[in-house]
């Protein structure tokens, strides 16, 4: 590892995962523990709270005027790829993703970053400068922000967007006979760890890119969309449970039309596992059934994303127009009977 306290690159290469422990989000804490933390907090009595903890979304939103809601969101994690540019940029698309799932606009951002006290500068600087660029590709501005000293190198941003209050994506809403149907391939945590190096390429450009295209197309179309979320650290199958779950549905995967990013499927048929798995098992332990027994789908479902696609639950009209549009791919259906997930 480099600990250069220069304000120049070492000679010797900069490999930001040889800092950290874990990295991405497969750092965060397991959903089930969270959950129950987050019960705990007292119910706002703030009208104007429009979305909250009671229950959780992506990110709060605060209603300031008829027809302008603040949606507010903070995300950040230890470094899951080598390049200091391009862990600023998947820190920033993943961060901005909360307000996109939300069918927000990002106006601004502020930095969260800690990092060791000889910790490279210029590293600081390209994290700062492409996270910051990532944000302006969002439409907003990085507008300030806080460090502080970490024996581990940490960034991420809070960002603030508006939403029309009439017009906010939830994860609640999902009908009987809607298809649900996503914009990134899965797979970031498998192809990382298990991949070749033209197989991390592709799951980092697929980190750095923004859903941004994806929500904007979402509400163009409007009333044909019920649901929405981002598909991040809890994998397909926690996050596809939590909108099973708050629309009092089943959602139905289907194994065999799983998209996921080159080498992804590979380590999981080899038996790769990323630290996040068990913990996102453990979150839908009773409410996820394998019925395609398809071991490798099944680490797919479970694999914890960064900078994921957004999921959608749509109507048949809708997700026919999503498809033919090639940004979409579809990851199977919404059914009546117990609320559960099914792999079939």
């Amino acid at each position: 590892m480099s600990n250069s306290s220069n304000n120049t690159p070492s000679l010797e290469p900069l490999r930001l995962t040889e800092w950290t422990s874990c990295g991405g989000c497969a750092a965060k804490w397991g959903a089930s523990l969270l959950a129950n933390l987050v019960s705990n907090f007292p119910p706002s009595l703030d009208p104007s709270l429009l979305v909250g903890l009671a229950p959780f979304d992506d990110a709060a939103v605060y209603q300031v005027s008829d027809d302008v809601a603040l949606v507010s969101t903070t995300d950040f994690f230890p470094p899951l790829v080598d390049d200091p540019s391009d862990f600023g940029a998947i820190a920033a698309a993943n961060a901005c993703s909360d307000v996109f799932a939300m069918g927000g606009r990002v106006i601004m951002a502020v930095n969260i970053a800690a990092f060791p006290e000889h910790f490279p500068p210029f590293a600081i600087a390209e994290i700062f400068q492409a996270a910051a660029q990532v944000v302006a590709e969002a439409g907003g501005s990085v507008a300030g922000g806080h460090t502080i000293r970490n024996p581990e190198p940490i960034f991420g941003l809070a960002v603030q967007g508006v939403v029309d209050p009439k017009h906010i994506f939830r994860k609640s809403g999902a009908r009987v006979g809607d298809v649900a149907v996503m914009s990134k391939p899965l797979g970031t945590g498998l192809a990382l760890a298990g991949g070749t190096e033209t197989d991390k390429a592709a799951a980092i450009a697929g980190m750095r890119t923004l859903n941004r295209a994806a929500s904007e197309q979402l509400r163009q179309i409007g009333d044909g969309v019920h649901a929405v979320t981002d598909v991040t650290g809890y994998g397909l199958a926690g996050h596809g449970w939590e909108m099973a779950d708050r629309s009092a549905v089943a959602l139905v995967i289907e194994a065999a039309t799983l998209q996921a990013y080159p080498g992804a499927r590979e380590s999981a048929e080899r038996g790769v596992r990323t630290g996040g798995d068990p913990r996102n098992r453990d979150y839908v332990v009773g409410n996820f059934v394998d019925t395609a027994q398809n071991e490798a789908a099944a680490a797919l479902c479970f694999d914890p994303q960064t900078s994921g696609g957004l999921l959608a639950a749509v109507d048949a009209k809708t997700a026919g127009t999503l498809l033919e549009s090639g940004a979409w791919w579809r990851v199977g259906e919404f059914v009546g009977g117990t609320v559960q997930v099914l792999l079939q």
